[in-house]
């Protein structure tokens, strides 16, 4: 085996750990992009009752519905930005390795910075993607019970 081939060999071991990052974040989109998918049918579905019936518009409560589906929106739409961003560095990360073998450059740093940069942009669309669960969370109603909301207790339970 010659040197290159031995360095290139190296280098798929090197790059394996960010490739398996990057389908992660694949999968991270994927669920992103169902929960996006389910918040904007969510507000059709609101418009078209709205549309049908005109009193149905007044109402607080579906204009504050409206109001936290446009904000899960918004927190889903920056995850989903973000992770795609990650997925940029990640797939520049495992470029430079093969970039750095191949005309050896001493962009060790670089590497470096690229994977702390992925991975930053990760972290912040997984913080987002928290708040945007905890909002879901927070409005969603079992009849009259709303999940955070303790008050509400059958008669004759004893929990708390």
């Amino acid at each position: 085996m010659d040197l290159l081939t031995d360095h290139i060999s190296r280098v798929i071991q090197l790059a394996v750990a960010p490739v398996f990052l990057l389908a992660a974040v694949g999968q991270a989109l994927n669920v992103l992009s169902i929960r996006l998918g389910r918040v904007i049918d969510r507000g059709r579905r609101l418009n078209e009752l709205q549309d049908a019936s005109p009193a149905m518009a007044a109402t607080p409560e579906v204009d504050e519905e409206q109001y936290l589906l446009a904000r899960r929106a918004r927190l889903i739409h920056r995850a989903i930005k973000l992770c795609t961003v990650s997925a940029l560095f990640v797939t520049l990360v495992v470029v430079s390795l093969f970039v750095d073998v191949l005309l050896e450059l001493p962009i060790d740093k670089l590497v470096a910075c690229l994977f702390a940069a992925a991975l930053a942009c990760l972290i912040t669309a997984l913080i987002s993607f928290l708040r945007e669960i905890e909002l879901a969370t927070i409005t969603f109603r079992f009849g009259p019970y709303n999940i955070t909301n303790r008050r509400h207790r059958r008669q004759g339970d004893g929990s708390s």
